[in-house]
């Protein structure tokens, strides 16, 4: 198992050096975002620094940040200083906003967290509960009205859902409010009354489509040759759903923490929607204030973190299958 760890640690490290390669090589020398000054303009005239300036960026300001980035140098040494800021918690400076990006992340990421992990709970608890039900009770009224149901959200966007609620909800019933978002240490009561909402829209999609994995994996290990030989034993039919769900519902894990690794990188339409203040709509805004180090910052972000969420659900499925570590 401790070697198994040791390699999906590197391999995250490995993973995670290729997105900031990735990240560096769209935004710093691809066509566009070249990191090198413009011949003949100048020496303080690199397009990605009058881009990182923002709208009417002074003269002395894109050469401040060329000497910061050092993009007046190689590509290979603007790569390195790239990775050395990284090293230090250095996500660049948003001269829009007036901050660094790593503090406006931190400063909106317990919404996010917030509005993620609510969200995957609802999913989580009834997707998985529907689909057992519905599994257990195949062709029933029950089986058939679940799968009616995980069909409705799975064709439901989630923007469209998010929208009629809105305009049922705060527009027509007046039982929510829009842009009420408190955090939870300011107000919790406040907190869960702007919160339900969003949670429900943001977990009906995936819990819908939970819901039809666990009802297919688990009338699939029902069939299983084991399955049979239990009951050919004589096993309570408990025992028998017993080992039948901790096969079935293994898979739910790699799922899970996957999605829970992206909302966190921020539930772009969902925060937009609501006005939640998290990860997403910092994203959405810097895109239309034209805030590049701010965008450079979530999309990172938001990469490593899918990349921590993928590392902690390889080492949760190892614990529950030990046949993966030898895979």
């Amino acid at each position: 198992m401790f070697q198994y760890i040791v390699r999906r640690l590197i391999w995250a490290v490995i993973m995670t050096l290729l997105v900031i390669s990735t990240v560096f090589v769209i935004f710093f020398v691809l066509p566009g975002g070249s990191g090198r000054n413009i011949e003949g303009a100048g020496k303080c005239s690199s397009p990605i620094a009058i881009m990182m300036a923002g709208r009417n960026p002074r003269p002395a300001l894109v050469c401040n940040i060329v000497k910061r980035l050092g993009l007046d140098k190689p590509v290979y040494v603007q790569y390195g200083r790239y990775v050395g800021n990284l090293l230090q918690g250095d996500m660049g400076y948003s001269y829009h906003s007036s901050e660094p990006v790593r503090d406006a992340i931190f400063r909106r990421l317990p919404a996010t967290a917030s509005l993620a992990i609510g969200a995957s709970f609802i999913w989580l608890v009834f997707g998985v509960a529907i689909g057992i039900v519905s599994a257990l009770r195949r062709r029933s009224f029950m089986d058939r009205a679940s799968m009616f149901f995980a069909l409705v959200g799975v064709s439901l966007p989630t923007f469209f859902l998010g929208l009629v609620l809105v305009f049922l909800f705060d527009g027509r019933l007046n039982i929510y409010n829009v842009a009420s978002y408190q955090p939870i240490t300011s107000d919790p009561v406040a907190w869960l009354k702007s919160m339900w909402l969003p949670w429900i829209v943001l977990a009906y999609v995936s819990m819908a489509v939970y819901a039809r994995m666990v009802r297919g994996n688990l009338l699939e290990v029902m069939g299983e040759d084991y399955i049979r030989t239990a009951r050919a034993k004589g096993l309570r039919e408990k025992s028998v759903t017993r080992h039948a769900l901790r096969s079935a519902l293994t898979p739910v894990v790699t799922m899970y923490g996957l999605d829970l690794g992206i909302l966190l990188g921020g539930a772009v339409i969902t925060e937009s929607i609501f006005n939640i203040p998290g990860i997403g709509s910092l994203a959405v805004d810097a895109i239309s204030n034209q805030d590049l180090p701010t965008i450079l910052g979530t999309t990172l972000f938001a990469g490593v973190f899918v990349i921590i969420a993928n590392l902690v659900v390889d080492i949760a499925y190892a614990s529950l299958d030990p046949r993966v570590r030898y895979s």
